[in-house]
């Protein structure tokens, strides 16, 4: 016989757990967050961080690093050239002698004019006379631990050293040491790095094509789906060969602001780019002491910058004699008169006299 089971006989299965409700999504949270501290142009050379020379052992290290102000000698157009137009003028007055030739001494004063340190070996024959003086490449020499010898160096490989007394050294002084000499522009360094990135964000801009862009802001109930889909089409037909082009658009029953257009490159308009670029100038030529006319730099005012010939005569008796005095100690070191210049003075034909 069947045993009959009733409905109450038999535990009813458990009714399933209701699934834990999700939890609701957090409001999104403001951020705020700030850029690091400014970053060395030069990108860890640290060309400024630090100003004393130290020796590794065999020679002494520059007290900042050549390789940086090699890099930089053309980082702004205002900075080089400046330094070649006090070279090409120094090189203009030099008078040649038989053992320093015109070539020779406008690589001398390159080389001092842009690492603050010239230098000249006199090259010897078997007799130990003077066969004539040549300017090795500043960038490469190094003082020896005696300071009395000077090697050529490859990075940290030594690769020739000189005859101890056939080397002069000139050198624009220093505060910190008295190993090597530092140029004047140095304060201006920073001038010219910020110049050379305003230029190169501004190619930047240009290649990106985003000067070009602009939001169109619709917000008219009036217009139709197709009539918006006519204008996209339009917009994009309008880029590329033979752009600028003119749209037209007709809103009946529109509001007064339903459509605006909103240009991106507003904001490009309204940077510093061109301040930028004219305060690093006149720092660069207040570094260098050579007048804005003189460099072919056109004035942004109505006055203008005065007259050249009256820039150049000042320019002749505060700047060029002094630096011409500098490199009248290789006749004391030589003990011949090798260096010579003339004056400096124009008249009004453009010839010098």
């Amino acid at each position: 016989m069947k045993k009959k089971h009733h409905r109450g006989d038999a535990a009813a299965p458990a009714a399933p757990a209701a699934a834990p409700a999700a939890p609701a999504a957090a409001p999104a949270r403001a951020q705020a967050f700030s850029f690091g501290d400014p970053i060395p142009v030069l990108n860890r050379a640290d060309i400024l961080d630090y100003t004393e020379a130290w020796t590794n052992g065999e020679w002494y290290e520059p007290p900042i690093s050549w390789t940086g102000l090699a890099k930089s000698f053309r980082a702004g157009t205002h900075h080089a050239s400046a330094l070649f137009f006090k070279r090409n003028v120094l090189a203009s007055t030099f008078i040649p002698h038989k053992l320093l030739s015109r070539a020779s001494f406008t690589s001398l004063a390159q080389d001092f004019l842009t690492f603050g340190n010239g230098y000249l070996e006199d090259q010897r024959n078997r007799l130990g006379g003077t066969l004539q003086l040549v300017p090795p490449l500043a960038k490469y020499i190094r003082r020896t631990i005696d300071l009395r010898r000077f090697v050529q160096v490859n990075g940290w490989q030594k690769t020739h050293e000189f005859q101890e007394g056939t080397i002069f050294h000139l050198r624009d002084p220093d505060i910190n040491q008295e190993v090597y000499g530092l140029p004047e522009y140095l304060g201006a360094l920073h001038a010219a790095w910020l110049n050379e990135s305003a230029t190169l964000f501004r190619r930047k801009y240009y290649e990106n094509g985003s000067h070009a862009g602009f939001i169109l802001y619709m917000t008219d109930p009036a217009q139709r789906e197709e009539d918006v889909d006519a204008l996209r089409q339009a917009l994009k037909n309008s880029k590329g060969p033979g752009n600028f082009r003119n749209l037209f658009m007709y809103a009946p029953q529109g509001k007064k602001d339903g459509i605006q257009l909103i240009p991106v490159s507003e904001v490009a308009a309204k940077d510093e780019f061109f301040n930028i670029k004219n305060v690093t100038r006149d720092d660069m030529l207040a570094a260098h002491r050579v007048p804005p006319q003189l460099l072919g730099i056109v004035p942004s005012n109505t006055g203008g910058f005065g007259a050249a010939d009256t820039a150049a005569k000042v320019f002749g008796r505060n700047e060029l004699e002094p630096l011409q005095a500098k490199f009248l100690q290789l006749n004391e070191w030589f003990g011949d008169e090798v260096v010579r210049f003339n004056p400096y003075t124009l008249d009004l034909a453009g010839k010098a006299a």
